[in-house]
């Protein structure tokens, strides 16, 4: 039995779009909703949008928070401010590579790139990793030299006056990043949301150092350093998780449920065969056979598959496309008509 694929009478190929005008998809979003590729390609065009200028906003406010944290380090040589500022100039840079990954993500497929470019958001994630990983070992070369040549704080109450100014930039940016990763599907911009959160949190923990200082406990500010270091650790374990799973093609198993009973749903399906489902950027892929009556036409089959496609593209909605292969029910006696690929298959 033959497989539905992208390219059927309902979709265009990718080129069609490469060349559309801006008036044409205008045009296409104002129309009412359908699932053809002109309507997906631009709404990846409208997510691209959102998450570029959330790299952009996040960029300028992160910016301007490592700026007036950098004055008050050159000042008060409080080291725990230091890697507080080192880290959120190193949060902001980060934007770069995403909006790399963006630009790129809104190329079409082409006969290389036969999944477009979407991956490239993958590779800024890793990028993002790597610039965290960065940014705690120099905190904690800071910090450990300072608690090997200990040296009074100066201007404390401009070091605490930074850290809460860290603090509200980066829980702003860390909101704004997530809401935004989360409404298109960006798991690059979550995680760099996530890690916004956390540098919030280790900005407030300079107040202690500049308390401890205070006080003339001249260690509490590499400490805290140290402390900062430590945190900066965690954010990068999660990041990284979240990164390599991507990378992997890991999916939550709830979408995978979703799409099982979305084709179990629809009628003319016995059952749900292999089930596949991929990122690719912030849009997800899907590859799944179904099992029909086998005394169907070829035409009556391949509706049945068009159906499950149109059911999964209701219940994912990120889901670009869907290539569903429809398997004859099996009848007793019957040769397995996969048979010939099994010894293709074995490990």
């Amino acid at each position: 039995m033959s497989d539905h694929h992208e390219h059927g009478p309902h979709e265009h190929g990718p080129h069609e779009h490469g060349t559309s005008s801006l008036r044409h998809r205008l045009a296409h979003l104002l129309t009412p909703h359908s699932h053809e590729t002109a309507d997906k390609l631009d709404a990846a065009l409208e997510s691209s949008a959102q998450g570029m200028r959330a790299l952009w906003v996040s960029l300028a406010v992160l910016g301007a928070t490592a700026l007036a944290q950098a004055a008050v380090v050159a000042v008060s040589g409080s080291v725990a401010l230091l890697g507080d500022t080192v880290h959120n100039a190193a949060d902001a840079l980060t934007a770069v590579p995403l909006g790399i990954a963006f630009v790129l993500g809104r190329r079409a497929a082409n006969r290389r790139f036969t999944y477009g470019y979407g991956r490239a958001e993958d590779l800024a994630g890793l990028v993002i990793v790597l610039t965290i990983a960065a940014s705690a070992a120099f905190a904690a070369w800071a910090a450990v030299g300072r608690l090997l040549d200990p040296r009074p704080v100066t201007d404390l109450p401009a070091v605490a006056a930074a850290a809460l100014v860290g603090f509200a930039g980066n829980e702003w940016v860390a909101r704004y990043r997530i809401r935004v990763g989360r409404r298109i599907g960006s798991a690059a911009l979550v995680a760099d949301g996530l890690h916004a959160r956390t540098d919030g949190f280790t900005s407030l923990a300079v107040l202690l150092g500049a308390a401890g200082s205070a006080l003339g406990l001249h260690l509490a500010d590499p400490v805290v350093g140290l402390a900062i270091t430590a945190a900066i650790v965690l954010v990068l374990r999660d990041a990284a998780r979240e990164v390599l799973r991507r990378m992997l093609d890991a999916v939550d198993p709830a979408l995978v449920d979703r799409a099982e009973r979305a084709a179990l749903a629809v009628p003319g399906v016995r059952s749900v065969g292999e089930l596949r489902l991929r990122w690719i950027g912030h849009r997800l892929r899907a590859e799944l056979a179904v099992v029909v009556d086998g005394e169907a036409t070829l035409r009556q089959a391949h509706a049945i598959a068009v159906a499950a496609e149109h059911a999964l593209l209701h219940a994912l909605p990120r889901l670009t496309a869907a290539l569903v292969h429809a398997d004859p029910a099996p009848v007793p006696g019957e040769r397995d008509p996969h048979l010939a690929l099994a010894h293709h298959l074995t490990p």
